[in-house]
C-alpha cells in the first residue's frame, strides 16, 4: 500500500522538468505512466499527440507500438506450442513451404531468436523501390522472401535483428489457428489482459480512435 501512494509534488517537477522541452502546444511529445505496488501513481501527457489536429496526450492516446509487438507474436506461437499444434523445433517449410530450401533445417526458433540467416524482409524491400510510407501486403513480402537465392549465414551460427524472423510466424500462427493473427490475438492475448484498446492492425485504412501519430 505504501508503495501505491500518489508521487510527492517534488518527484512529479522533477519528472516534468524532464520533459519541459516537450511540454508545449505545437510539439510532438509523449505520455508518462508510473507505475508502483502494480498501478498507476501517476500520468501525465507532454506536447501533443496530434499536431495537425493540436490533440493533447490523455491517458486513452493509443500508439503504434512497432517492434515491440514482436513479444505478443511470439506469444502467440507459444500459445500453439501449449495447445500441441506445433513445436519450436518444427521445420518453417512445415507451415511455408514457400521458403526455399537451402539445404540446412531452419526452426521457428530459429525464427523466434534472429538466428535463421534469412534476408531481412523490410530491406528487401527498400532495395526493391519501396518506401516505408508505401501500403504493401503479406503476399508481397513473403514473395520477396521466397525468391532469395540464398541465406546471410547458416541457420543457428549467428545473431542478426530480422523482421523476416517475426513476418513468418504471424503467417504460420494464421495458417495453424485458421485465424487472422488480429483475430488469434485478441482472443487468446489481449481480451484474457484486459487490454481492450490493444489490437494488431491488418487493415491500413481501420479508424483507431484516439491514436497518437508519429514524429520524427
Amino acid at each position: 500500500a505504501a508503495q501505491s501512494r500518489p508521487l510527492s509534488a517534488q518527484d512529479t517537477q522533477a519528472i516534468d522538468a524532464v520533459f519541459a522541452d516537450y511540454d508545449k502546444s505545437g510539439s510532438p511529445g509523449c505520455m508518462l505512466g508510473v507505475v508502483a505496488g502494480g498501478a498507476f501513481v501517476h500520468t501525465r501527457g507532454y506536447g501533443r499527440a496530434n499536431l495537425e489536429h493540436d490533440v493533447a496526450f490523455t491517458p486513452q492516446t493509443v500508439f503504434d507500438i512497432g517492434s515491440t509487438s514482436k513479444q505478443f507474436l511470439a506469444t502467440a506461437i507459444l500459445l500453439l506450442v501449449q495447445d500441441g499444434k506445433l513445436s519450436l523445433d518444427d521445420d518453417v517449410r512445415k507451415y511455408l513451404p514457400e521458403v526455399p530450401d537451402y539445404g540446412r533445417t531452419i526452426t521457428i526458433r530459429h525464427l523466434l531468436t534472429h538466428t535463421s540467416g534469412l534476408r531481412d524482409y523490410i530491406t528487401l524491400m527498400e532495395l526493391a523501390g519501396w518506401q516505408m510510407e508505401d501500403v504493401t501486403s503479406p503476399a508481397q513480402a513473403l514473395d520477396l522472401v521466397s525468391r532469395q537465392k540464398g541465406l546471410d549465414f547458416q541457420p543457428g551460427a549467428e545473431f542478426a535483428y530480422s523482421n523476416t524472423g517475426f513476418f513468418l510466424p504471424s503467417l504460420i500462427v494464421e495458417r495453424v489457428s485458421g485465424k487472422s493473427l488480429a483475430a488469434f490475438a485478441a482472443e487468446r492475448i489481449f481480451r484474457p489482459a484486459g487490454m481492450n484498446a490493444t489490437r494488431y492492425m491488418d487493415d491500413h485504412a481501420a479508424v483507431v480512435p484516439h491514436r497518437a501519430i508519429g514524429y520524427e
